[in-house]
């Protein structure tokens, strides 16, 4: 058939023409594809950087947790050895069952891990180990020895060890000081008085396979209750010490707390990680934690540094994984799939639309289902989103994030609790509104606008205290975050009130007790207590009463926040029960709460002073001493009816207790300055000369000289008189009393005038020298007599005093000398005891002191056999007829003579003697009977060829001697002399002026004195 003709077909396009439509679509899916994946990346990296930076922060707390809880537990331990170590200071002699005793009471293994025992270690020199041994064994110790044997210098054998669990670790008498490392660790606290702690150790050697590590504390123990000042009087005074042994398994045992499984802990001995100083580790963590979450801390406990290598196991955190990077990038890669997919298909039916139309209905339903699918993933990211908001309300911290541009994207609810947002104030806008909420609350607008302000980096923190106006602290922590590719500011806020309070009162104490330590006024002291109780509590008003002297009224001490006219009327407030919570408090010693002063009986007669100050509510509390006598009342008042909490208890009664400090120190205070005042008018009116003298740089001179091996100090100053003067001048005169100026002839305390010649005379003398010996030595009281000068260089005697003041022996700073003037009296004392002892007219012995030193010498004879001594006795031939003929007058001028004649011929050894009226005697120590006689004749001849000249005349005179040897069997000493006697009786009857021994006078013939 004959038809139009077919319009030709239209040759389909080469397949280069229909390629670019596809080309394109798919390359705009692959960008929208790479836009989407992008994006996703940036917030699941942001979300994965946040929650590796919590992670960190919550690793970084943990770590502070292991080195603060070790610290804590170790300064425990060393606080425990101090409480033994007060044991030992308050007693001289702790036995082992008190030992024993006083540690299980105070302390058990539970609340100190670690610790393998309590020991007490002597101090023992080589010279008392015998003493000790026997003590010991005596004790009911019989094989008790100290190990390992062996002599040495000194040792350090343990006494006492108490453990709170398993076998003793060393045994009864082992000597530390063999191990050459426990020696050191010994002598440092020997010397250093504190605590010292052992590099590391072996200390359990029976656990399990092998030996265990550790380390020891130990802890010097002194004599005495205060610990000396110098090493030298640390080395003197040293009684032993007091130790204890740590197993470095125990005592990092559930360190770390509830996350202790999580962490691995290790232990090094100094500053640097080696596997030779490796001590121990903690409750060690499973492998396979983050490298990066690791640290090192160094710790110094005890005169020694630790470090802590911590670092996180696998299951650290595993409790609080955050989810929302998960969440991100699984929503995140579907809405991509599902955008690039989207994306294709329409590019992709726009280039196939001309041949698509019959395939409309399919795409129709295929557009459906991928709405149904976008639904579904809009729901799924609403509930990612309402989960997030639900964790993010549920943090402790308030959290606000802006846009850094003045409009805020988040908040949670704890941002509304903490700053009281009203609901009514929208929080997903503008943030002038909020900003001047905010700043209506501040006490200083400053730092919330400066922090507004900041343009931070990434990674950088700022952070602020800000302080509101009802009171609270809120700790401020503003940081950059990354929300997709745009830039934002997480702002947390956390209320520190609480800590900031705390912080707060304890520098008010501390402020008060700096006070109380430097001497301050009682109503500063006092004022301060209340200041500090009103800085850290906002509407309180604070006053404390004191009590008088009878316990009758109470009187206005410190009311700072009071008005003055309120003060005023409470003052002299009788102390009796309806005057007012103060009086009441004070007469029944018991805490006193009103609640509405308005309504309460006790506050009848002063509601209306009281609603005039507008105070409502009273709390007082009674102010105890240290023997509970009630010092005064702590009143605390409101502008509100108030009653108080369980805090608002203890905060009253520390207030009371530190003001209750403070008002027995004001009154020890009072007391030591009244007693100083007496103590110096009794010092500056007393009769007696007195002198304050500081001795300590003399001392420490003399400790120097001995230190560097000087034994017999007094011999060497006396054979260096410069060297003791040199002492002489280290010593100052700090004050004078009126007396000693009086004493030594001043007129006023000129520094320069007055020094140890005035108290010493000679420097370089023997008095001042045994003066400085003795006190070097440890004597707290020294007299002695001796001569002084006074300023007028006169020289006079006085008797010394030098007495320690107690508290003062060791450095002898402080020595009060008192003299009194003895030169009269020495002078009458030596008139006295020559007259005693003298012949007054011839200045010879008398018969008393002739006959006192023969006793002497036949003690000698009956010592020693060797001796020899003889005795003559003289008789001046016709002395009765001198005196008839020449008067009495020339008989004693005779006496005279013949004693100048006597002494002529002397020995050093002789002793003279007149023993009668013209009886002369003499003793020759060391004389043979043959010597004596030669000695006797020629003080015959003497006499006789020298003759008395004087008034123009001549009188001879002669002597009749005898001689005695004195025998060692002799009944006494008198038996000699009755000897000489009998041979004087025969040399005068044989024609006087002769000398005759006692073998003559014992012949047949009976002699009789002429």
């Amino acid at each position: 058939m004959d038809h139009a003709a077919p319009t030709p077909a239209v040759p389909a396009p080469p397949p280069r023409v229909r390629q670019p439509a596809w080309i394109g679509a798919t390359a705009l899916a692959a960008l929208v594809m790479a836009l989407c994946l992008g994006l996703t990346w940036q917030l699941w990296e942001a979300a994965q950087r946040s929650a590796e930076r919590d992670l960190r922060t919550d690793f970084d707390s943990s770590a502070r947790d292991v080195v603060n809880q070790l610290a804590l537990r170790m300064a425990a331990h060393v606080q425990m050895l101090r409480g033994v170590q007060g044991l030992f200071a308050s007693s001289d002699d702790v036995t082992r069952q008190e030992f024993t005793d006083f540690v299980r009471i105070q302390h058990t293994g539970a609340e100190y891990p670690g610790m393998k025992g309590i020991g007490y270690v002597l101090a023992l020199a080589d010279a008392q180990r015998g003493a000790h041994l026997a003590r010991v064994r005596s004790g009911g110790l019989r094989g008790y020895a100290i190990t390992p044997p062996g002599t040495r210098a000194a040792y350090a054998p343990l006494m006492y060890l108490e453990a709170f669990s398993g076998a003793r670790l060393r045994a009864l008498g082992y000597d530390l000081f063999s191990e050459e490392p426990l020696r050191l660790m010994l002598e440092q606290a020997r010397d250093s008085g504190q605590p010292v702690l052992s590099g590391k150790a072996i200390v359990a050697r029976a656990r399990g396979a092998g030996a265990s590590d550790g380390v020891l504390i130990a802890l010097p123990v002194y004599i005495g209750s205060k610990a000396p000042d110098s090493i030298e009087q640390r080395r003197d005074l040293l009684r032993g010490w007091i130790y204890a042994p740590f197993i470095m398994e125990d005592l990092m045992a559930y360190v770390g707390g509830e996350r202790a499984g999580a962490l691995a802990v290790e232990v090094y001995d100094g500053n640097w990680v080696t596997p030779q100083a490796r001590m121990a580790s903690g409750a060690p963590a499973a492998a396979g934690g983050a490298p990066a979450l690791r640290t090192e801390q160094r710790l110094g406990i005890a005169g020694r540094r630790w470090t802590l290598v911590i670092s996180a196991g696998a299951g650290f955190g595993a409790g609080q994984q955050n989810e929302a990077p998960q969440v991100l990038l699984t929503l995140g890669l579907a809405v991509t799939a599902l955008l690039s997919l989207l994306t294709w298909m329409l590019a992709r039916s726009s280039a196939l639309a001309s041949r698509a139309l019959r395939q409309s209905r399919l795409l129709t339903d295929e557009l459906t289902v991928g709405q149904q699918r976008l639904a579904a993933l809009a729901d799924s990211a609403q509930r990612a989103q309402a989960m997030m908001r639900s964790i993010l309300d549920s943090t402790f911290d308030a959290i606000l994030v802006d846009n850094g541009d003045r409009r805020i994207l988040a908040s949670n609810q704890r941002f509304r609790t903490l700053w009281s947002v009203p609901e009514e104030l929208d929080l997903a806008s503008d943030d002038a509104a909020v900003v001047a909420h905010l700043l209506a609350q501040l006490v200083h607008a400053g730092p919330l606008l400066y922090s507004r302000s900041l343009q931070l980096g990434e990674h950088e923190e700022h952070r602020e205290l800000l302080r509101l106006k009802d009171g609270r602290f809120i700790e401020q922590l503003t940081r950059p975050v990354r929300l997709g590719h745009e830039g934002a500011r997480l702002w947390s806020f956390r209320d520190i009130t609480e800590r900031k309070q705390i912080e707060q009162r304890e520098r008010a104490h501390r402020h008060v007790l700096e006070l109380l330590a430097h001497g301050a006024p009682l109503h500063a002291v006092l004022g301060a207590v209340v200041l500090g109780v009103e800085s850290t509590n906002a509407g309180m008003l604070c006053a404390i009463l004191l009590l008088d002297a009878e316990g009758r009224f109470l009187h206005t001490g410190a009311a700072p926040s009071l008005p003055d006219f309120f003060n005023a009327a409470v003052d002299g407030l009788p102390a009796a029960a309806g005057f007012g919570s103060c009086g009441s408090a004070a007469a029944s010693g018991q805490r006193v709460i009103v609640e509405d002063i308005q309504t309460h009986p006790d506050w009848a007669a002063y509601r209306e002073i009281a609603a005039r100050a507008q105070l409502a509510s009273s709390w007082s509390e009674p102010i105890r001493g240290a023997s509970g006598r009630v010092l005064g009342t702590f009143a605390i008042y409101h502008r509100t009816p108030r009653y108080p909490s369980a805090a608002n208890v203890v905060l009253i009664e520390l207030a009371a207790q530190l003001a209750g400090i403070a008002l027995e120190q004001a009154q020890a205070a009072q007391a030591l300055r009244v007693g100083e005042e007496r103590f110096r008018s009794l010092y500056d009116h007393a009769p007696v000369a007195l002198w304050e003298q500081d001795w300590s740089v003399a001392r420490e001179e003399v400790a120097r000289l001995q230190s560097c091996g000087l034994r017999d100090l007094g011999a060497w100053l006396r054979e260096r008189p410069d060297e003791a003067q040199r002492l002489a001048s280290l010593v100052r005169i700090t004050d004078v009393n009126g007396a000693a100026l009086v004493h030594v002839g001043a007129g006023a305390k000129e520094p320069g005038t007055l020094g140890l010649a005035q108290n010493f005379g000679s420097l370089g003398g023997g008095a001042f020298i045994d003066a400085l010996v003795a006190l070097a030595g440890g004597a707290l009281f020294y007299e002695c007599e001796s001569s002084f000068l006074r300023v007028d260089g006169v020289a006079r005697q006085h008797e010394l005093t030098l007495l320690v003041m107690p508290g003062h022996a060791q450095s002898l700073d402080f020595v009060i000398a008192s003299t009194v003037d003895i030169t009269e009296r020495k002078r009458v004392d030596d008139e006295l005891q020559a007259l005693a002892s003298t012949d007054f007219l011839t200045g010879l012995p008398n018969r008393r002191v002739f006959l006192a030193r023969l006793d002497d010498q036949f003690a000698r004879l009956q010592r020693s056999m060797d001796e020899c001594a003889s005795v003559l006795m003289l008789d001046i031939d016709h002395f009765k007829h001198v005196n008839d003929v020449f008067g009495h007058a020339a008989g004693d001028a005779v006496l005279r003579h013949m004693a100048t004649l006597m002494r002529s011929g002397q020995r050093k050894i002789d002793t003279l003697g007149r023993v009668g009226g013209e009886e002369f005697a003499v003793l020759l120590p060391g004389t043979t009977g043959a010597a004596a006689h030669q000695y006797a004749e020629r003080l015959r001849q003497s006499v006789a060829e020298t003759p008395l000249l004087g008034d123009g005349r001549e009188i001879a005179i002669t002597v009749s001697i005898g001689i005695a040897t004195i025998e060692a069997g002799d009944a006494g000493p008198d038996a000699a002399m009755i000897r000489a006697d009998k041979a004087l009786y025969h040399a005068k009857a044989g024609g006087r002026n002769r000398v005759c021994d006692h073998a003559e006078a014992c012949a047949p013939a009976a002699l009789t004195k002429v």
